[in-house]
């Protein structure tokens, strides 16, 4: 299972990634826009998730729209999930210790996409 140093190493694998830390927070940007970061639970989305709640570290990563979201979630919802702060937001929360490494790849480059500029993604990634 994924772990902050697999997240780590597959962020700063994609181009012109950079780590900043916020209030203790980690936070992997492209061009200064946000791809992936850490989300520790607000007492409102504990609330909100009430037993189902995780209690190990969560993941946030931009997706490229709602359907895409939904989708994660629909297809592993022991893994993905979302609170109510995210409603309307291309974002998607993880359960970092049930995350797969192919997994955590995945979903890191597709959101590294969704927030990097056209130019670079087609210079990185052809055929994107």
């Amino acid at each position: 299972m994924a772990t902050w140093d697999d997240v780590v190493r597959v962020c700063a694998a994609l181009p012109e990634t950079t780590f900043v830390e916020r209030e203790g927070r980690r936070q992997w940007r492209v061009r200064d826009k946000l791809f992936v970061w850490e989300r520790p639970l607000r007492p409102r989305d504990l609330a909100e998730l009430g037993p189902s709640a995780p209690s190990g570290p969560v993941l946030g990563a931009r997706v490229p729209d709602e359907g895409a979201k939904a989708a994660l979630i629909a297809e592993d919802p022991g893994v993905y999930f979302t609170t109510s702060h995210f409603n309307g937001y291309p974002a998607v929360l993880c359960r970092l210790e049930r995350l797969e490494p192919g997994a955590l790849a995945e979903l890191a480059g597709e959101a590294w996409a969704c927030r990097a500029p056209r130019r670079l993604v087609a210079q990185h990634f052809p055929g994107s």
